[in-house]
């Protein structure tokens, strides 16, 4: 873990908070609000997930960074700024115009259908996927399916936060996953 990726860890602890029962019983929900209404707690995350997409030189090793709908939208757009590179948005299906590539997968509580433009990620460009929880996978895994479908690779996949009663690094495969928080 890097110094930033720590710092980020720390941060987490502090400013997240658990919501028992939400948004069903038995469920403890991990709220980022407090996090993202600090700055310097949300700074912080964001450095240590822009760690994922750098090399041991600290330069990017990645061009473009990809969000899934909707907190890995306001995590994944600071960290390619970051980077220095661009951001592509993954969204539920219809949500953008013109040309998509989609994929369908299960969640826990039903099906679901992610898309991205056609023309978001080039051929051989690698990318960097950024959310706020790993926990089963299915939403990273089609996000990872959806970048191959452009042509580019799955360089790496960092998170806030993963549950490792899940089986999310499993679904993912063989993608290196950087989570700054470990439940």
């Amino acid at each position: 873990m890097t110094a930033a990726q720590a710092a980020g860890a720390d941060a987490l602890a502090r400013l997240v908070r658990d919501v028992a029962d939400f948004p069903t019983a038995g469920i403890v929900f991990k709220d980022i609000t407090p996090l993202l209404a600090d700055p310097d707690g949300l700074r912080a995350v964001v450095a240590g997930l822009a760690d994922a997409g750098r090399d041991d030189d600290g330069r990017p090793a990645v061009d473009k960074v990809v969000g899934m709908e909707a907190r890995g939208f306001i995590l994944g757009a600071p960290v390619a700024l970051e980077l220095g590179v661009g951001f592509v948005p993954v969204r539920k299906a219809g949500k953008l115009p013109g040309e998509t590539h989609a994929v369908a997968y299960a969640l826990e509580y039903g099906d679901a259908v992610l898309e991205i433009h056609c023309d978001a990620v080039a051929a051989g460009e690698r990318v960097l996927v950024i959310d706020d929880v790993l926990a089963t996978g299915g939403t990273a895994r089609a996000t990872a399916d959806l970048v191959a479908a452009c042509g580019g690779t799955v360089a790496g996949m960092a998170f806030l936060m993963e549950l490792s009663f899940l089986p999310g690094r499993a679904t993912v495969g063989d993608v290196a996953v950087t989570a700054l928080s470990v439940v």
